[in-house]
């Protein structure tokens, strides 16, 4: 669970883009510096940071991409801060390209593992404004608050329709997991499909109207049963193209 920012600077600054990267247990400064390529598919950046003794340090290395589908370009890197490696892309809005900012929001890539949902509690309530909703999803090892915000990088079918979000002990907001709207081939009744990135692995659950709720405002969550109804393609885990 983590999220971050960054943002490109001058061609001719030592290093290219700077930034932060955030979760519930640390807040890094990063750089990207331009490194020599061995090959076309060597990194094209170091991703450095300042450790506590206030030494650089190598933390991972990066790559100028563009997007299958969209064109659109975006950096993809690969860090460890000592917890393990994870991955992530930095990725504009449609605003920040349409302004020709140099301002990138960094989203995690990839998952580990898809976790049993079990015995699951949980509920999810559209807000009235900005097409959000906000809920909590709990068992007996976790109780997470989330919000659900309607994702600005959709520009294909299969994207997802809302970022699910949760807020750091500071407050800084984390992605941890994609939604996408779905309707019931068997009922019709819509429905929300989630993906949430718990420390245990993803986690797959539907927001559902039961007949009381039906016409409101109010989902309960449920366990994810595999009814060959899922909307869109989640073995992504939590990447969004760029």
């Amino acid at each position: 669970m983590f999220a971050g920012t960054l943002t490109r600077h001058a061609e001719t600054a030592a290093a290219q883009y700077s930034g932060t990267i955030h979760s519930t247990q640390f807040d890094i400064a990063i750089q990207l510096e331009t490194r020599p390529k061995m090959s076309e598919r060597s990194p094209d950046f170091d991703v450095t940071a300042v450790n506590k003794s206030g030494r650089k340090v190598r933390i991972g290395t990066a790559w100028n991409e563009t997007g299958n589908s969209s064109g659109n370009p975006y950096i993809s890197m690969q860090i460890d801060v000592g917890l393990g490696p994870f991955r992530a892309n930095a990725v504009q809005t449609q605003d920040a390209r349409a302004a020709q900012s140099g301002e990138f929001e960094i989203i995690p890539l990839v998952s580990n593992g898809v976790m049993k949902s079990g015995s699951i509690s949980g509920e999810l309530t559209a807000m009235d404004a900005d097409n959000a909703f906000a809920g909590y999803i709990a068992n007996m090892m976790f109780d997470l608050e989330f919000m659900l915000i309607e994702n600005e990088f959709k520009t294909e079918e299969t994207h997802p329709d809302y970022r699910i979000e949760v807020s750091s002990p500071r407050g800084k907001a984390i992605r941890v997991g994609s939604a996408w709207m779905a309707r019931s081939s068997r009922t019709g009744n819509d429905y929300l499909s989630l993906l949430i990135n718990t420390p245990d692995g993803d986690l797959r659950v539907n927001a559902v109207q039961n007949e009381e709720q039906r016409g409101g405002k109010t989902f309960s969550i449920i366990p994810f049963i595999d009814s060959g109804e899922q909307p869109r393609d989640v073995s992504a885990g939590l990447s969004l193209v760029a």
